[in-house]
């Protein structure tokens, strides 16, 4: 069984080296984002040479006032990996709005003329306007990080060709249950968020991909194997995704 978590915080992790050798034992393919470009060269240089876990080189519209001068730097770093994220909108935080629009303008057009990127996008009651700055033409991949938006966004993201990570605690809320119903299959894929998230009282993390697959395999009704067989061939599509 082919396991995969699409966005995981490694650098937030307490023992990075200790959760990357554990990983690389599992087999578990990971992609490590990152909450700005400051920082990802810390796990840039961490997984160099690892067969499992990829870099991710983000912006997180909440780190916005406290590194002003990070987009210089994204720019910079952007050659390094074809992942993206943290990045996107949050309009549930305190960051001015027209700030953050700017930012994700800018690095949507950098990921837009580079081409075959990877993004996982954050879009905390924000997705109008995520969708609309993305559009329909992103030349790679765009996976929406635990959407929780409403059906109509998630319509119009399906539209688009967007993916959808979907994680444990959304397995484990009425809402969530219900925006993962309505995620094709061939859309769906699955991150930790570790170390934001937990199950049971353990932190997540790439380690226990095979509980969420367990919940979406009884919200689906179908086995476990398939769910994690679907799953593998969505991340596959995202891999060959060069358009």
């Amino acid at each position: 069984m082919n396991l995969i978590d699409t966005h995981f915080h490694l650098d937030l992790w307490d023992n990075p080296k200790e959760i990357i050798k554990l990983i690389e034992e599992k087999k578990v393919y990971t992609i490590a984002v990152t909450n700005a470009p400051s920082v990802f060269k810390l796990t840039y240089q961490l997984t160099q040479g690892l067969k499992y876990i990829r870099p991710a080189l983000g912006y997180h519209p909440e780190v916005l006032n406290d590194r002003p001068n990070d987009l210089a730097l994204f720019k910079e770093y952007l050659i390094l990996t074809r992942y993206i994220g943290e990045i996107g909108l949050d309009y549930a935080c305190k960051i001015d709005k027209g700030l953050q629009k700017k930012i994700f303008i800018s690095i949507i057009k950098e990921c837009f003329d580079s081409g075959g990127k990877i993004a996982t996008i954050h879009s905390r009651r924000s997705e109008k306007d995520v969708i609309d700055i993305i559009g329909d033409n992103f030349p790679g991949t765009i996976v929406l990080h635990w959407y929780s938006g409403s059906t109509l966004q998630l319509k119009r993201a399906i539209n688009n060709g967007y993916y959808f990570s979907v994680n444990y605690s959304m397995t484990k809320s009425n809402k969530g249950v219900q925006i993962i119903r309505n995620i094709p299959l061939q859309r769906l894929l699955i991150e930790s968020d570790g170390p934001f998230t937990r199950i049971g009282n353990q932190i997540s993390s790439p380690l226990l991909t095979r509980n969420t697959l367990f919940e979406l395999a009884r919200i689906y009704d179908i086995s476990i194997e398939k769910v994690a067989y679907i799953v593998y061939e969505n991340f596959k599509m995202c891999l060959t995704n060069q358009s």
